[in-house]
């Protein structure tokens, strides 16, 4: 798989992840519709957040970190045979250790939501909700878990547009949930779209997999040799991705604290990040997906060579798209969220503190995609520890900042904090991996990055000159592609290579 073909497998994850984030965009504009960042929004968005976040460790972590790389030996071996065998114990393996999770978590949730939202033990009618809310949510994570191992099944065999296209169901059935069972009976409709859209994720991957020759034999049993080999890989990513969502608990921990950075805190710091995903899931996540099974192999080959060089084009198009897209979140947050989402219970209030907090998430979007790139080289090496002590030291550091920046600049700072911590993160781990595996082309990328941000400065200016003039989605929608084509025409003027490529490629096809 080379670069062409590496972006064009990018090319149909971002297009099924942006159909889906498209979704959700509406997804979350139904639910602020009908909640806003009220009590009940809040009791949600927390109570999703434990399983959600759980998923991680258990589901799309082990994803990335063991599963694919492992599998992507087997078939570069040529070992279909034993490529089958190992999917079918680690299907058994996931569905016993998802299930034993999702009951503990059912039996321990009142300490759950007190230890993750401290905040709402001043209110207990939130709390209860938020304890029910919980408790029927959790086998969602016994779905997700295994949809993100069906996912890393595929992917080894380089098949990423079932589970590319497989969120948007979630989103579907969230906003058919919201449109006729909220109106009905609340809140817990919400929860109702999300076990659904959890069984047609998981649905859609299998029969994929059916088609494919790889099937599910619980009679297959627990045991394979490759399974010590995952599992020596797992365990550190496990810890490293605990100190992940103990940052992320951190965060929702503080913006519970109302009597330190106003009310609405939990919800607008949720609806932010969702505004912040958008670019780093449809081209960021996307391309680190693409590049997992091809630096596995390169590693698998001794190609380091091949492995720098797609690091090194991974970065490069990942700057290219991160660095205006956080420029056009900065300029325009407030009339996006105010466009969006402010309509019944979404509040000017409410706008507000979501745009706030959005701004300062902005500066760290070029480190999040980064930060995903260099990870997924770690993992290709089969190194899962050094982005655990990496993570580690970026945790304590948010931590500190959530702690300096929260009272002067309220949601602002948590954000702020949050983009901080990560570019530390970024740059220490680029640092480690230069010095293992040698250079990376460090002044091909710093050359990139500068030519990349000088246009994205100019689209910047542009941006804030024709928004200023208009509060309409119409007007916002035109500013925006006046924006994307004075980058295109800067970036031209810049000599920006990777632009060029993607061009050439493009005209080579027609």
């Amino acid at each position: 798989m080379d670069k062409k073909h590496l972006i064009k497998s990018t090319g149909v994850i971002a297009l099924g992840t942006a159909i889906s984030r498209a979704l959700g965009f509406v997804r979350d504009i139904v639910i602020a519709n009908f909640f806003g960042t009220g009590l009940a929004a809040q009791a949600f968005f927390v109570a999703f957040r434990i399983p959600n976040s759980l998923r991680d460790l258990v589901g799309e972590g082990a994803t990335n970190a063991a599963i694919v790389p492992v599998l992507t030996g087997y078939r570069a071996k040529g070992e279909k045979k034993e490529f089958l065998r190992v999917s079918r114990v680690l299907f058994n393996i996931s569905f016993a250790s998802l299930s034993v999770l999702t009951l503990i978590g059912v039996i321990i949730s009142p300490f759950l939501v007190r230890l993750i939202a401290p905040g709402f033990i001043r209110e207990p009618s939130t709390l209860q909700l938020t304890i029910e809310l919980n408790r029927t949510i959790f086998p969602y994570l016994i779905l997700i878990g295994l949809t993100a191992y069906t996912m890393g099944v595929l992917n080894s065999e380089r098949h990423f547009a079932g589970p590319a296209f497989g969120p948007c169901f979630l989103n579907i059935a969230l906003i058919l949930a919201s449109l006729w069972l909220c109106p009905k009976i609340g809140v817990m409709g919400l929860v109702i779209g999300v076990l659904v859209g959890g069984v047609l994720q998981l649905a859609l991957n299998i029969v994929i997999m059916y088609r494919k020759g790889i099937t599910i034999d619980l009679g297959e049993g627990f045991r394979h040799p490759a399974v010590k080999k995952i599992g020596a890989l797992l365990i550190p990513r496990a810890f490293g991705s605990a100190v992940y969502q103990v940052n992320i608990f951190v965060d929702t921990m503080l913006a519970s604290l109302s009597w330190i950075v106003g009310s609405g805190g939990v919800a607008g710091l949720y609806y932010a990040n969702r505004l912040i995903q958008f670019p780093l899931a449809i081209f960021g996540l996307a391309l680190a997906q693409a590049a997992l099974p091809k630096m596995s192999h390169e590693f698998s080959a001794n190609d380091m060579a091949g492995l720098k060089d797609t690091l090194a084009f991974s970065l490069r198009m990942t700057f290219l798209i991160m660095i205006p897209a956080s420029v056009g979140l900065a300029v325009l947050g407030m009339p996006i969220v105010r466009m969006l989402f402010q309509r019944g219970e979404f509040t000017g209030y409410s706008t507000y503190i979501t745009s706030s907090a959005l701004f300062f998430y902005s500066f760290g979007l070029c480190a999040y995609g980064g930060i995903k790139l260099l990870v997924t080289c770690f993992y290709s090496m089969h190194d899962t520890k050094t982005p655990v002590k990496t993570a580690l030291l970026s945790a304590i550091l948010n931590v500190a900042l959530n702690l300096i920046l929260m009272w002067p600049m309220k949601l602002g700072g948590l954000a702020l904090a949050t983009s901080i911590s990560a570019t530390v993160n970024f740059l220490i781990l680029y640092h480690i991996l230069k010095k293992r595996i040698g250079r990376l082309g460090t002044k091909e990328i710093a050359d990139s990055f500068i030519r990349v941000f000088l246009a994205s400065a100019i689209m910047g200016i542009v941006l804030k000159f024709t928004s200023a003039t208009t509060s309409s989605a119409i007007g916002i929608l035109l500013s925006m592609t006046a924006g994307a084509g004075t980058f295109i025409a800067a970036a031209y003027i810049f000599r920006v290579k990777e632009l060029e490529r993607i061009f050439v490629w493009g005209s080579k096809r027609r």
